[in-house]
């Protein structure tokens, strides 16, 4: 297993975790990608990804498509997406991807989640430069498949890291990249069946116990809030 798929195996796809928080996160994702690039999954890159999504959790087909009306409608006036940077307790970097209609009471809802945490909203690009964006793809491990083979066959298309366990392979690569991975794994017939892009941090903090435990707080207290997709912080876990 490579570095980045050990240190961040825990958290690959975490966000999909509770169920009806899942689905209203893919719902805002499928509105998002729908707004920008039409109803049409062969024609739209990024509807395309939030259904894979939405399938990787067993979302019913027709919230799926209720979704995606939703979006066509003209009464709609859409989601947008934000994303904050702040600093948690005990100088941790958190940033904070979010989908909101309503971006007034999005910032102060985050806001106060740091400022109840000991933590304080930053600026943009206050933390983000210590980050690297990525892409991270899920796939079927198909049986008697050549993991040494298939690692160098995708080189070319932008590979960062491979990883795999027992049942599916991990594929990292830099978030410009994504669409030529995307486009690889396609052409050898190997079907995505989820897709995230994660801020991965360059360095790492390291925290006692105690520590860890009220910079966990924060990150649980942001993640309740309806309009958050995403939480990434550079905490060593």
């Amino acid at each position: 297993m490579g570095r980045i798929f050990e240190t961040r195996k825990h958290v690959m796809f975490a966000r999909y975790a509770r169920m009806s928080k899942a689905f209203n996160r893919i719902r805002k994702e499928i509105e998002i990608a729908v707004k920008a690039g039409g109803g049409d999954p062969k024609g739209n890159s990024k509807l395309r990804i939030a259904m894979q999504n939405a399938k990787s959790v067993n979302m019913p087909k027709d919230k799926i498509e209720t979704a995606i009306k939703r979006a066509l409608s003209k009464d709609t006036s859409g989601y947008v997406e934000i994303v904050y940077e702040g600093y948690g307790p005990h100088g941790v970097a958190v940033i904070v991807e979010c989908a909101t209609d309503n971006p007034t009471r999005t910032v102060a809802n985050v806001r106060h989640g740091f400022k109840s945490h000991e933590g304080s909203l930053g600026t943009t690009g206050s933390i983000s430069f210590m980050f690297e964006r990525k892409a991270l793809l899920k796939t079927p491990k198909p049986s008697g498949v050549d993991m040494d083979n298939l690692e160098l066959e995708l080189i070319d298309a932008g590979l960062d890291e491979l990883s795999h366990d027992d049942e599916s392979i991990y594929i990292y690569a830099p978030f410009q990249e994504f669409g030529s991975m995307q486009k690889a794994l396609e052409e050898k017939g190997m079907e995505i069946v989820a897709t995230e892009f994660q801020y991965i941090p360059t360095n790492y903090k390291e925290l006692n116990d105690e520590q860890k435990k009220e910079v966990n707080e924060l990150i649980e207290a942001l993640n309740e809030d309806d309009d958050v997709q995403s939480v990434y912080h550079n905490m060593q876990l």
